[in-house]
Formats: structure tokens, sequence, C-alpha cells
């Protein structure tokens, strides 16, 4: 990021910062949201500089890192917000679900605030001086999404012997 300074993400990741850590390993670490939009709002970072979702590639190393990111943030919100409940909006049936990954995904560029990859992670409900549902929803790439798209390049790099997984 030359010309830029330093990225925030990256002084995080590194303690270089006052924020708590909610966890801390080798490849991520976490953190609450300066801007909750929601009961617990939680940010999921790699420890290494990736600058969007965009950057991720279809291999086995990515794969683990999106998971990890996941597991990492569900694990937290289990932790912190035992009792709380999704929502999933359908057309005009709103439907009560248990916590699953519905309420975790990273912005599409350019609409992330920040150039370092990080997973939003959401117990609901929203709070109501949030930005609106639907609006944070069309910025947002579902981790499921990511995952599946990063799990597909595998399966294709697995048939062609020539594609390095």
């Amino acid at each position: 990021m030359a010309g830029a300074g330093p990225c925030v993400f990256c002084q995080i990741a590194s303690s270089s910062t006052s924020t708590q850590l909610l966890h801390s390993d080798e490849k991520v670490v976490a953190f609450q949201d300066i801007n909750p939009s929601a009961f617990k709002h939680y940010l999921v970072i790699p420890v290494e500089h990736i600058s969007t979702v965009k950057d991720l590639q279809r291999r086995m190393a990515d794969y683990q890192l999106v998971s990890h990111l996941l597991d990492v943030g569900q694990t937290l919100l289990h932790r912190d917000a035992p009792d709380s409940k999704q929502y999933r909006i359908e057309e005009t049936k709103v439907e009560e679900v248990p916590m699953d990954s519905s309420g975790f995904g990273f912005h599409q560029p350019p609409f992330n605030s920040v150039n370092h990859l990080h997973l939003h992670c959401l117990a609901l409900p929203f709070i109501p001086s949030s930005q609106d549902r639907e609006q944070m929803e069309m910025y947002k790439i579902h981790v499921s999404r990511t995952l599946r798209w990063i799990h597909q390049g595998r399966e294709v790099a697995k048939e062609d012997k020539s594609i390095s997984i």
C-alpha cells in the first residue's frame, strides 16, 4: 500500500494498537467492529495482508484460510451470543433459523472500508440505527459462496494435473 501508510488491520494483527483481540493465532485475529451493525459484530482477519476477497485464489491454502476465518467467527459468536437468533428474509416471509453461516460475509470491492480481507461475523438482531440490511447485503459476498468458488477451482485442478493446488 505504497503512499497510503500502514494498513490499520495489519497494525491490529501485529498487536501494534490498543485494539482488544477476541482471538489470536498464527493465521488470524478477531476483534469487535468499531461501528457494529448487530447485537454482536466481530471482524476476523488474516494476519497476512490480503487486500480483498477478490485476491483469494482457487487453492487449498485460501480454502483453509477462509474456513478458519469462519470457524473462528462461529466459535466467538456461539460463545458470546449463544441465544442470538438469525432471520432469513425471503420475499414477504420472515423465518427464524438457527445460527449458521448466513451472518458471515465479506464486502465486495469497492465497497470494503479497509483494504485488508475481513470477515464480518454478525449475531442478530441488527442494531436499528445501522444501515438497512438489504443495502448491506448488496455489497456483501457470503462466506459460503467464497468457499464454494475456491472449492470448485480445486475440483477443476484435480482433474487437470497441470494445475497445482
